[in-house]
């Protein structure tokens, strides 16, 4: 019996292949060392796990709405304003398991087979695997590490087609670690708007930059905040990687398609994550803070140490926790 085509042509995820070779190697005893998974190596903070206790000791152990509590969309939308100078309301907010699973829900929203999905290389895994599934196309921009790794306007022109349906944007990126500055993401911004294709903003790092600050590309004006779908979540800033929730913000009729499609595939998130996600977005962010600096120390030791060896090269993060280690020199040694 044939199984299906669609299922098929999706490749596994190669990082975590890695990650659980890596732990298997370790099960085994072998001294090594993991840099396969994307998470912090920190543990949630303490008034975080509290209110997951409270919320179990509470009893808010049931069903919750679909997209989220009313608790935790509220939440949302006050980090949103003020963080980022957004306005959105509670029916805008999706919650989901991970931000992960915001993306898979914004493709299956925005995406009718064939509509392409521009992804600027290099990518996080996932990407064309998740544009795959909803029946879309993905096409990409080559960047470069002379650039930064960052596509240029014209290239993006250049990319953009009778069938584009939109962009994915990662700032700062998984895996270079690089920041678009504000003059490039409104010069992004103002070509979306003016070929109207859609903006899916990854911005799951925002609070993982060494050197200035985030812009998120929604807050320009509001014709690129209607193509904006922005996600986010809270695995990366807050060490909650295993908590899995993510989120979006959008227009309400790409919210409520995400809803519907979500409500059939994993119903609510987990209830007690959400309680502890209101505390994470509503507490202090001191424990970001010592996280970031422990990341600029190895950011600026693994550099140094890399840009030493003989054949190796690579360019100084921005952002995130990756580094983009160019092995090109060595590659045709025997």
């Amino acid at each position: 019996m044939q199984l299906s085509q669609k299922g098929m042509a999706v490749s596994p995820s190669s990082t975590l292949a890695i990650d659980a070779k890596f732990k298997a190697m370790k099960a085994s005893g072998l001294d090594v060392v993991g840099f396969g998974a994307g998470e912090p190596d920190f543990d949630t903070p303490q008034h975080i796990k509290d209110a997951a206790i409270a919320a179990i000791l509470a009893g808010d152990t049931k069903y919750t709405p679909a997209a989220g509590t009313v608790a935790i969309k509220k939440a949302i939308c006050d980090k949103l304003l003020r963080d980022n100078g957004l306005t959105y309301t509670p029916d805008q907010i999706v919650v989901s398991n991970g931000a992960k699973h915001s993306l898979v829900n914004a493709f299956q929203a925005i995406c009718n087979p064939g509509d392409e999905v521009i992804i600027p290389t290099p990518f996080w895994v996932s990407y064309p695997e998740m544009v795959k599934l909803a029946d879309g196309v993905p096409t990409y921009i080559e960047t470069t590490e002379e650039n930064g790794f960052k596509f240029t306007i014209e290239q993006l022109r250049n990319a953009i087609t009778p069938k584009t349906k939109a962009l994915i944007l990662n700032s700062p990126s998984n895996p270079t670690g690089m920041i678009y500055t504000d003059a490039e993401l409104k010069a992004i911004a103002d070509l979306a708007v003016e070929k109207n294709i859609f903006v899916v903003s990854d911005e799951i790092y925002e609070k993982l930059i060494y050197e200035g600050s985030h812009t998120s590309i929604a807050s320009f004006n509001e014709e690129i905040k209607a193509l904006t779908i922005l996600v986010n979540g809270v695995s990366k800033s807050f060490a909650m990687t295993g908590w899995r929730i993510g989120y979006t913000a959008s227009t309400l009729p790409i919210a409520k398609i995400m809803g519907n499609v979500q409500s059939h595939a994993t119903s609510n998130p987990n209830s007690i994550a959400q309680a502890a996600t209101v505390a994470a977005l509503n507490g202090p962010e001191d424990d970001i803070e010592r996280m970031k600096k422990a990341f600029i120390e190895r950011r600026n030791y693994m550099v140094e140490r890399i840009n030493s060896i003989t054949g190796l090269s690579c360019k100084m993060p921005q952002g995130a926790f990756y580094v983009m280690m160019n092995i090109t020199g060595i590659l045709n040694e025997t």
